[in-house]
């Protein structure tokens, strides 16, 4: 890696580009040098847009650009083991979309590649960056909330009319188990909400899930109604996320048409983090309630976008000064088995550890 700037290529030209690309501005120590996708319309339209000169319809001539230090893959999860162990083998740090692979197995072959070639291995999690999140774990860090007893969650998905337009293609390869390596809510989705109860709450040791998919075509479904339970290992606490699909629901989203919700409740205090992707309610993005009082947290960043721009800013800092960024495999692999417990517990019937997994 050069000491002036960090070369990146970007594997995957679908509609979170955009979002990965807003790390990049205005770092003079870092440039995004190339782009790989083999749909030519999305990968000269990302090209073009931010005036990226190198485009590959295959990603393996990316890897082989000696200008790269950093490759981001943004591909469906059946796709990452193969180009991350290749993009490791080359050579190039990797940060890696979640969730990083259909299994522990495919994880754990990932992450020993990434430390025989002596490379930075980081999963990709923008959640754990979003301002109203991380203030959340500052004030349970400071016992804003007295003892961590309870976590609960909510994700609600509507029509799709009042946020973003997602291409069909995107949506596709999330129904099917095959590519998604889960469902679209409790495995893709379910690792964003999964890997944030980790970072507020600390390990967790068992799930248990309920599941009632909706289903699509021949092949493919929604995992939706769901709902998880989840104890964590440390003392009497636990966690439940419900995961909701209202089909008809419209929801105001400048992004993905989902709302997400968080309340922490502690033996002397309850955190509630407001809103995520959508802007469904006019409250402010975090309230504490301690002794009688409420206190508004009006003074944080609410634009989800800001968790992209400040995950990608994370890695880059940590390149540059030789420290571990989050997630690093370790973490992201927890996140993995918690994600693989939930799927297995729904599809079962059971209560599923953990260590099951892997």
């Amino acid at each position: 890696m050069r000491a002036d700037r960090i070369g990146v290529g970007i594997i995957g030209c679908g509609r979170i580009f955009d979002l990965h690309m807003l790390g990049y501005e205005g770092r003079e120590d870092a440039a995004v040098l190339a782009v790989a996708d083999p749909d030519q319309e999305a990968r000269e339209g990302r090209a073009a847009r931010y005036r990226i000169s190198r485009s590959y319809a295959d990603y393996r001539e990316l890897l082989e650009d000696p200008d790269i230090d950093l490759v981001e893959i943004l591909t469906p999860h059946h796709l990452h083991r193969e180009m991350a162990l290749a993009a490791l083998q080359a050579g190039k740090h990797v940060s890696l979309q979640k969730p990083p692979a259909l299994s522990v197995a495919e994880m754990d072959e990932i992450m020993a590649e990434a430390e025989r070639a002596g490379r930075v291995l980081r999963v990709y999690e923008n959640f754990v960056f979003y301002p109203p999140i991380v203030r959340a774990r500052r004030l349970i860090e400071e016992g804003a909330i007295g003892t961590p007893l309870n976590i609960r969650m909510r994700s609600l998905a509507g029509s799709g009319a009042g946020g973003w337009e997602v291409p069909l293609r995107s949506w596709a390869w999330r129904v099917r188990e095959d590519t998604c390596g889960g469902g679209p809510f409790i495995f893709d989705d379910g690792y964003h909400k999964f890997s944030c109860a980790i970072y507020l709450f600390g390990p967790v040791e068992k799930v248990c899930c309920w599941s009632d998919p909706t289903p699509l075509a021949e092949g493919m479904a929604v995992d939706a109604p769901s709902v998880c339970m989840w104890k964590h290992s440390s003392g009497k606490c636990y966690g439940t996320i419900d995961f909701t699909w209202a089909y008809d629901l419209y929801i105001k989203s400048r992004y993905y048409t989902q709302d997400d919700r968080i309340e922490l409740t502690g033996t002397e205090g309850v955190i509630w983090v407001t809103r995520g992707h959508a802007e469904m309610l006019d409250l402010p993005p975090l309230l504490h309630y301690r002794e009688g009082r409420l206190t508004a947290h009006t003074d944080l960043e609410a634009d989800w976008g800001a968790s992209f721009r400040d995950a990608t800013r994370h890695l880059l800092d940590a390149l540059r000064e030789g420290t571990p960024p989050r997630l690093t495999g370790e973490e992201g692999r927890r996140v993995l088995q918690f994600a693989l417990a939930a799927t297995r517990s729904a599809r079962e019937g059971r209560e599923v550890a953990l260590k099951e997994t892997g």
